[in-house]
C-alpha cells in the first residue's frame, strides 16, 4: 500500500476498501446511480447536496476541504460512513486516481489516511 493522502477522520473509525472516483459535477453523481456501492468518492466541496442521492451506497468519502463541523462530516457520521475531511493529497492529478483501489484508515488523534492499494 502507498500512502497518498492524510486529513481529519470525521466519522466512523472503520477501515474500508473501495474503488476511488473523483466527483466534480452533478453529472458525475448521476453517472454513479446504480454503480455507487463500494466506491470511495473524492470531492472538493464539503457540502452533501450533490452526494445525497448516493451517499448511503458509498464505502467512504474523502474531501479536500472542510472539517469536523462540515455538513458532509456530520451526515457521514450519521450514516456511519468513513469520511476524511481536509484531505491533503500527494498526487498532482486527482483524476488519475479514478477506478484505483484504495483504503481508508483512521489513526489516533482523528487522523484519516488514504492508501492506494497496488
Amino acid at each position: 500500500m502507498k500512502k497518498i493522502g492524510e486529513g481529519l477522520s470525521c466519522s466512523s473509525p472503520e477501515e474500508v476498501v473501495g474503488e476511488l472516483i473523483y466527483i466534480k459535477t452533478l453529472e458525475d453523481v448521476i453517472d454513479l446511480f446504480d454503480k455507487a456501492f463500494g466506491k470511495i468518492c473524492i470531492i472538493d466541496n464539503d457540502g452533501t447536496t450533490a452526494l445525497s442521492p448516493i451517499l448511503s451506497e458509498l464505502a467512504g468519502v474523502v474531501c479536500t476541504t472542510g472539517g469536523m463541523g462540515s455538513h458532509l462530516a456530520i451526515v457521514s457520521r450519521e450514516f456511519e460512513i468513513p469520511c476524511i475531511m481536509n484531505l491533503n493529497l500527494a498526487v498532482e492529478d486527482i483524476t488519475s486516481l479514478n477506478n484505483k483501489k484504495a483504503k481508508i484508515i483512521t489513526e489516533k488523534d482523528n487522523k484519516g489516511i488514504l492508501y492506494l492499494i497496488d
